[in-house]
């Protein structure tokens, strides 16, 4: 009778864990530029920014100062990333987010 209790606890804690959303610590990065590019229509110069993702949004920061803001989502890529960066299309649309050594991309809403 005690073990059935106990699995039956078991049970339950499990599947409130696996419930409960996980709160995920906004990621911050420093984030080099080397081109002009547009983050959602903002024109954002080459240079060294601070990029915050706080679960899907990305703030974009000079200084303090708030360059450009836009929504996304995280996908896993099949490899590792072999630097920190950006890529965008051939208007300097900024598609993605890349972090060294990781394989998750922060992906920009279109």
């Amino acid at each position: 009778m005690k073990s059935n209790t106990l699995v039956r606890n078991l049970a339950l804690a499990a599947a409130l864990a696996i419930s409960v959303p996980v709160f995920a610590k906004p990621v911050t990065k420093t984030l080099p530029i080397s081109r002009a590019v547009k983050v959602n229509k903002v024109d954002v110069k080459a240079g060294d920014y601070r990029a915050t993702i706080d679960d899907n949004h990305l703030t974009l920061l000079n200084g303090k100062k708030v360059v450009a803001e836009s929504a996304g989502r995280w996908e896993t890529r099949d490899a590792k990333s072999p630097y920190t960066g950006i890529v965008s299309d051939s208007n300097g649309n900024v598609k993605e987010l890349r972090f060294e050594g990781k394989s998750e991309v922060f992906v920009l809403a279109d």
